[in-house]
């Protein structure tokens, strides 16, 4: 079966913005401070303390909507919307593009979702049965539907080239990235792309606790361990982020910034079980491998990688079997970092925010930390960084995810001093 391929790649795309809506911060500023001081933001979740099936989050605190969004759209959006508009403005302005300069058809924006807008579907489900099909609001065939933070960013930007949606859970945040390179390869200009999730709602929380994967901790330091022999479950967390993708010529055309390019992509299937992973790696491994290849470079020349870490013994010993794989004799000594551990797992929102910090570890030259984790303890040979650290080389990051149902995604990117010139 063939693995999805990027394309032509005789247009290069690049990360010119980068927007944060996180549990680390609202802003790439605050966020990547936040970051390189390792502060965890896992924090107790008290919004429905006596139906939770969880006792910690990664929550985003202090985002006010109504600073980045107007009450127009606000009444038809879910938060995780808000998130998505709040992000994509940030990206913009942090990108310093200028739309109105620019031909509308030339512009798309696509995001991953994986569940789409909790809050306000179940409350018009709420309505619709405590009280009357009257009761339910327009917008509701609207506002939870997967495509809604894609449809609202194009239609506040006035956005009309390709755009879409990815459905592929966490894996989905980055075969988006894939995608925004494919549009630039096709002859778009710009792409608007990320994920972000609200899913810290009744309804959405009893969908996930189903899976079994909960960590039902109440010690921060202690709920959300990848790799970690104790780990028992993952926390789950809200927010994400959306980044501006250009082709490289426009760009330098108005001398914009550049983070990082995307170099290639790959993205397989376990075709194993319908939520858990396959234990042998294999498939996670292949998307590596040639996400890689598709690259033009070597495992080699991978100077970081951004893991999945999924926080479950058996899915943590699959992602390390993979990475054994990929980089044999080498996997002890390549850099290994999950600053996720920080927030959560976010779903489609968290591999956009891995990809905004290897975005920004390679613009900065400096490697965010996985938070919480005794490398001793955690075992597995692996080069886990547990503090902020400048390795001598840091061109390119391999950024892993995967998806409940068997998805597995890797991107590479490089930075300034990588293989390519920026």
């Amino acid at each position: 079966m063939p693995i999805s391929a990027i394309g032509d790649e005789s247009r290069r795309a690049v990360i010119t913005g980068i927007g944060v809506v996180a549990p680390t911060g609202i802003g790439v500023g605050e966020h990547w401070k936040t970051s390189l001081a390792g502060q965890c933001r896992i924090s107790p979740f008290t919004r429905y303390p006596d139906t939770s099936p969880i006792r910690l989050a990664g929550q985003v605190e202090g985002f006010d909507a109504a600073e980045h969004i107007s009450n127009k759209f606000l009444v038809q959006t879910d938060r995780w919307s808000w998130f998505a508009l709040a992000a994509a403005g940030l990206a913009l302005t942090d990108s310093e593009l200028d739309l109105a300069a620019m031909d509308p058809y030339s512009v798309s924006v696509v995001t991953a979702s994986a569940s789409g807008g909790n809050e306000f579907g179940q409350r018009e489900i709420e309505a619709l049965w405590s009280r009357h099909p009257s009761a339910v609001s327009a917008y509701q065939s609207i506002a939870w539907f997967y495509a809604a933070s894609t449809g609202q960013i194009s239609i506040r930007h006035g956005l009309k080239g390709s755009c879409g949606v990815v459905v592929a859970d966490a894996a989905g945040g980055l075969d988006v990235v894939a995608q925004a390179r494919r549009n630039i390869e096709r002859g778009g200009t710009a792409v608007v792309v990320g994920g972000t999730e609200a899913p810290l709602t009744p309804y959405a929380l009893v969908c996930q606790n189903d899976l079994g994967k909960f960590s039902t901790t109440d010690d921060p330091t202690r709920g959300y361990r990848p790799f970690d022999p104790a780990s028992a479950g993952y926390v789950p967390g809200e927010g994400g982020a959306v980044l501006v993708v250009e082709e490289i010529a426009a760009a330098r055309a108005r001398s914009a910034s550049v983070y990082a390019e995307v170099l290639g992509h790959a993205a397989t299937h376990d075709a194993h079980h319908y939520h858990d992973p396959a234990p042998d790696g294999r498939q996670l491994a292949r998307a590596m491998s040639e996400a890689i290849r598709r690259s033009g470079l070597t495992p080699d020349d991978i100077d970081v990688v951004f893991a999945d870490a999924a926080a479950d013994p058996s899915a943590d010993a699959a992602e390390v079997r993979a990475l054994q794989e990929v980089f044999g004799d080498r996997a002890g000594e390549v850099p290994v970092t999950a600053p996720k551990t920080m927030v959560g797992r976010l779903y489609s929102g968290g591999p956009p925010l891995d990809v905004a910090w290897a975005a920004l570890a390679l613009a900065n030259g400096i490697v965010p930390p996985t938070v919480n984790l005794d490398p001793a303890s955690a075992g597995h040979g692996l080069n886990f960084v547990v503090e902020p650290v400048r390795p001598a080389r840091l061109r390119t990051a391999l950024v892993v995810a995967r998806g409940v149902g068997g998805f597995n995604s890797a991107l590479v990117l490089a930075g300034p001093g990588g293989p390519k010139e920026l």
